[in-house]
């Protein structure tokens, strides 16, 4: 799995939040986004590496501007991974 976090500009409020994680969704099939407006920031965790292209023309769809992108591996953390065995 891999986690991307956005850069965005443009987003100015809760609802431009929820039309960022919609499209993000629906025409990149991510499992899991969350954006926050006030920190410009979209974070994501897919399956699979996404072109940044991709990536770029969602953002653009939905009126917005990709400023960069941050890739690292992501590991799912279950209820009991604190604990050693």
């Amino acid at each position: 799995m891999v986690k991307f976090t956005l850069f965005i500009e443009g987003m100015r409020c809760k609802m431009c939040e929820a039309h960022m994680n919609e499209a993000l969704t629906n025409d990149l099939g991510v499992k899991k986004v969350t954006s926050s407006h006030e920190k410009n920031e979209t974070v994501m965790i897919a399956d699979n590496d996404i072109e940044d292209q991709s990536i770029r023309d969602v953002v653009n769809k939905v009126g917005f501007e990709l400023k960069d992108i941050k890739r690292e591996p992501y590991e799912k953390k279950g209820i009991f991974s604190g604990f050693k065995k």
